[in-house]
């Protein structure tokens, strides 16, 4: 058992958050809810950065080949001009995971939030990394990952990187059982 921990990419996509011009509240509250959905101390490679496509495909690709083996993205998901996550991240990765999305905006139906159809919101892989496009509001990433990280921990093991442990108080983590 390797005493290096895991790392998980954060990367928070916005024009304004990356000039400074206002404070990055989405990043932090993906890390807080991966926080508490693991037990695995894990290291965090934080980016913020414009939406222009081309530098949010590097930036992923830049991270997988760092090692992280869960990406999650927020912002860019949306059906405006400037939106362009699920095309940078076609662009970059080698598998699209649709059901990701789907999962995502049912539990933002479910929210009662009916602009939730708007949201493109989808996950691929690239290398052995998994990356998971979130949307740019910070109370939207925790119902948006309580949705879908019970499948993150197998789906990272199905494709070799980092073995995630959930912390069984706060999420049911699907693993199948070993016979």
């Amino acid at each position: 058992m390797s005493n290096v921990s895991p790392k998980i990419g954060v990367i928070t996509i916005s024009d304004r958050a990356s000039r400074g011009e206002y404070e990055d509240k989405s990043g932090p509250a993906i890390i807080a809810a991966l926080e508490d959905y693991l037990i695995t101390d894990a290291e965090y490679v934080i980016r913020v950065i414009e939406d222009e496509r081309k530098l949010i495909g590097s930036t992923i690709v830049e991270l997988a080949a760092a090692g992280c083996s869960l990406i999650c993205t927020t912002g860019g998901t949306g059906p405006t001009l400037r939106d362009v996550t699920p095309e940078a991240i076609e662009d970059v990765c080698a598998k699209m995971m649709p059901g990701f999305g789907e999962a995502m905006r049912g539990a933002s139906l479910a929210a009662g939030v009916p602009t939730a159809i708007l949201s493109r919101q989808t996950a691929a892989l690239i290398g052995h990394s998994l990356v998971v496009t979130l949307p740019g509001k910070p109370a939207a990433v925790r119902v948006c990952l309580d949705a879908v990280f019970p499948a993150i921990p197998y789906c990272i093991d199905l494709i070799g990187g980092a073995y995630l442990e959930g912390n069984p108080e706060v999420v049911n983590v699907f693993r199948p059982q070993s016979k």
